[in-house]
C-alpha cells in the first residue's frame, strides 16, 4: 500500500519556469484525506517551499536544502550544518579556477565566497538574478545548510565536477544538477538520509514510499525507496535505476501520476499502478531545463 510520496522539484514537479501547477495543491488535500503523505525533497530552503506551498504548508513534508533540514509539517525533525572549516578549505580549491564560484546560505542569508571582484561579477551574471548573495565569507557560527558551486564556463563543469571531487571528496558529495550548478552536501547527507528521518516519524517502511525525480542529486532518494519514478525527462542515470517512467514535467507527469494512485487507491487498489511510458515516448534528458543550482 502506497503511504507516503516524496517528490523533486525542478524538473520533476514544476514546470521550466519554476511555476507549480495549480492542480498540485489540491491533488495533495485528496492524498491526505487518503492517509498518504507528501513530501517534497528540494535543493530549496524550507522557507521558500512552505511560502510555494502555503495552503497545505502544514499537511506535508520537507527534506529541504538537499538534506540537512527535516520537517514534518512546521515542525523540525532534525537540520545538519556544514562545517565552516571545511567549506573554508573548499574555497582554496575553489578559488584557483577563474569560472568556478563557491556559495553557501544559512536559512537567512546566501554567501559567495569569491576571492577578486571580476570573478564576483561574472558570477552575478550567471546566478545573481535568483537570490541576493553577500560577498565575503560566512561569519563564525553561522549556520550554513546549503552548497552550490557555480560555473560560469558550462564547457568546463564537468572538469571541475571532476576536480572537487578529487580534492575534496573526503568531505563532501558533489553532483552536477544543471548547465552551471554542481550541489554538495556533507559526506553524510543526501535527500535519501532525510526520508529515512521523515519516515521513521511517521513509522511507514520504504516499500509504502513513492519517489518521483529527474536528476543525479535524486539519486539516493530513488535508491532507498521502494518504488522509484522519474519523468520523461530525466537524465540517464535516474532513468535507469527507475520502476516506472511516466510523463515529463512540462507534461504535468507527477500530476498525472498522483491522480493515478488516488483513482486507484479509491478503487479498492493499493496505489501501485502500472503505467509506464512506452520507449518511444521517454526523451533524452533534456526535455525540461532542471534548475541551474540549489533549487532542485
Amino acid at each position: 500500500m502506497i503511504r507516503f510520496i516524496a517528490c523533486d522539484m525542478d524538473g520533476t514537479l514544476l514546470e521550466s519556469s519554476s511555476r507549480l501547477p495549480e492542480e498540485t495543491i489540491g491533488l495533495i488535500e485528496e492524498l491526505y484525506d487518503l492517509g498518504v503523505r507528501f513530501c517534497v525533497s528540494s535543493g530549496r530552503r524550507v522557507g521558500t517551499l512552505q511560502e510555494l506551498f502555503a495552503p497545505v504548508a502544514d499537511k506535508i513534508d520537507y527534506v529541504a536544502s538537499n538534506g540537512t533540514s527535516i520537517y514534518v509539517g512546521d515542525e523540525l525533525v532534525d537540520k545538519e550544518f556544514f562545517s565552516r572549516d571545511d567549506l573554508m578549505q573548499l574555497a582554496d580549491v575553489v578559488n584557483q579556477f577563474d569560472c568556478l564560484h563557491l556559495t553557501c546560505a544559512t536559512e537567512e542569508t546566501s554567501y559567495c565566497l569569491d576571492d577578486d571582484p571580476d570573478k564576483y561579477a561574472r558570477f552575478l551574471e550567471v546566478h545573481g538574478g535568483w537570490t541576493t548573495y553577500t560577498p565575503g565569507t560566512p561569519p563564525p557560527g553561522s549556520e550554513l545548510i546549503l552548497g552550490v558551486c557555480v560555473c560560469s564556463d558550462p564547457e568546463q563543469i564537468v572538469d571541475l565536477a571532476y576536480v572537487l571531487n578529487m580534492e575534496m571528496g573526503d568531505r563532501f558529495v558533489f553532483q552536477r544538477t544543471g548547465m552551471v550548478a554542481i550541489d554538495f552536501t556533507p559526506k553524510t547527507v543526501n535527500k535519501a538520509t532525510g526520508l529515512r528521518k521523515v519516515l521513521r516519524h511517521h513509522g511507514i517502511r520504504r516499500d509504502e514510499a513513492v519517489a518521483y525525480g529527474d536528476a543525479m542529486n535524486d539519486y539516493d532518494m530513488l535508491r532507498y525507496v521502494g518504488h522509484p519514478v522519474v519523468v520523461g525527462n530525466a537524465l540517464y542515470g535516474a532513468y535507469q535505476i527507475a520502476e516506472r517512467v511516466i510523463e515529463t514535467n512540462l507534461e504535468h507527469g507527477v500530476q498525472r501520476d498522483m491522480r493515478r494512485i488516488i483513482d486507484d487507491i479509491r478503487a479498492g487498489g493499493d496505489g501501485l499502478v502500472d503505467f509506464t511510458l512506452p520507449p518511444t515516448a521517454i526523451g533524452t534528458g533534456s526535455g525540461s531545463v532542471a534548475s541551474s543550482g540549489g533549487t532542485a
